[in-house]
């Protein structure tokens, strides 16, 4: 056979889905697993969205949209979200792309904006996929470490360090997954100055804002002074609305890049589903308390978690200000989080995932999510309680 893809086999699978299947494979086996490796919720699409995809499908929208970028309807309600949640004003026939599921809206910003050579920041612990998605489009991915012990602050010495001649963008998700961290005043001040001084393009990965608690406040980098023009969000349903399996997700950033990143869309994708995207007019434009009941039961599982966690010897947690992962430390434990995750599947049958996942700053850390029922939750504590000591 003759020599594959060098690039691709430099790239490694998601570990978060990894450690899902596996625990998916184990109960199909039998075992009576815990899933609380993944990033899927556990309720259902709400009625209203479900009734206009059926709708749309019966009224014939299974063809491909028009334009293929995204159908009006939707371009002008992400539009309308962007001036109603953020104060941002952008066209809607130009400054927008739709695409099946966020991930490939990270993907197409990154190709529009980046050259083979280019380096692009990132803060670790980091989502799984931000390093390979970099690598894919040619680009070198440059951790921007941030500690534990303050809570991944950021701070303008952080990035100072890591900038470069051939540093071009800066990659930045807030409510953070897997910190749960959600970016302050302070932080957002700092990641625009030093944007601004070093002429970076920001690409703000928004996916979470809808799960944000304790009244804290999304800050939105286009919003911000200065950074309309250098700044891409990158936003999408499956978090918020509970619609992981719909795929779709969208793009928003200035006109020129745009132009480049339908382009992408255009010959690599084409386009998201048609109908998806009647859904998607759905639940942006309809009724919003469905999205906060998700969030209210959200942070009750989170201050159940936390509270419980923080009270089994050996484990340290802190209290996630946005998303649905915890990132609790196991600080008497001699093994590696990769070694821990394995134990704690082996011995209770909870999957969680390794924080070396997500970047060496994460060492010693397991992710857990609390996307799934309290019930679940509560049998994971009994078990993690009886655990504890022999991990």
């Amino acid at each position: 056979m003759r020599e594959l893809s060098r690039l691709l086999v430099r790239i490694p699978t998601s570990a978060t889905m990894a450690v899902n299947d596996k625990a998916k494979a184990l109960k199909a086996a039998g075992k009576d697993v815990i899933a609380l490796a993944g990033g899927d919720p556990d309720f259902n699409t709400p009625a209203h969205i479900l009734d206009a995809a059926f709708s749309a499908m019966r009224d014939g929208q299974t063809h491909y949209p028009s334009p293929t970028k995204g159908t009006v309807p939707l371009l002008k309600a992400i539009a309308d979200k962007m001036v109603h949640d953020h104060g941002v004003h952008v066209k809607y026939d130009s400054d927008i792309v739709v695409t099946p599921g966020s991930k490939w809206a990270l993907n197409i910003a990154l190709a529009s904006v980046v050259n083979p050579g280019d380096e692009v920041l990132y803060f670790e612990p980091v989502w799984v996929s931000y390093p390979p998605i970099i690598r894919l489009h040619g680009a070198e991915p440059v951790p921007v470490s941030l500690s534990a012990a303050d809570n991944f602050k950021i701070t303008v010495e952080h990035l100072k360090e890591k900038i470069t001649p051939k540093t071009k963008a800066l990659m930045v998700n807030s409510p953070n997954n897997p910190t749960g961290r959600v970016l302050s005043r302070e932080e957002v001040d700092a990641i625009v100055e030093v944007a601004t001084a070093a002429d970076l393009f920001v690409i703000s990965d928004e996916v979470y804002e809808k799960l944000i608690y304790d009244s804290r406040e999304h800050l939105a980098f286009a919003a911000e002074p200065g950074m309309a023009g250098r700044t891409l969000t990158v936003n999408g349903l499956s978090k918020g609305y509970a619609m992981t399996g719909w795929r779709l997700g969208w793009l928003v950033g200035p006109t020129a890049i745009m132009k480049l990143a339908a382009k992408m869309n255009s010959q690599t994708v084409t386009a998201a589903a048609t109908f998806t995207m009647a859904a998607a007019v759905a639940a942006l434009t309809g009724p919003q308390d469905v999205v906060g009941e998700m969030r209210q039961a959200y942070q009750e599982r989170r201050d159940f978690m936390v509270k419980a966690l923080n009270e089994i010897d050996g484990i340290d947690c802190s209290a996630p200000e946005g998303a649905f992962y915890l990132l609790p430390r196991f600080t008497q434990s001699e093994l590696n989080s990769l070694q821990l995750a394995n134990e704690l599947l082996e011995q209770t049958n909870i999957a969680a995932t390794p924080g070396i996942a997500f970047g060496r700053s994460a060492e010693g850390h397991l992710r857990f999510s609390i996307a799934t029922a309290m019930s679940e939750l509560e049998r994971a504590i009994d078990r993690l309680a009886k655990a504890a000591p022999n991990l």
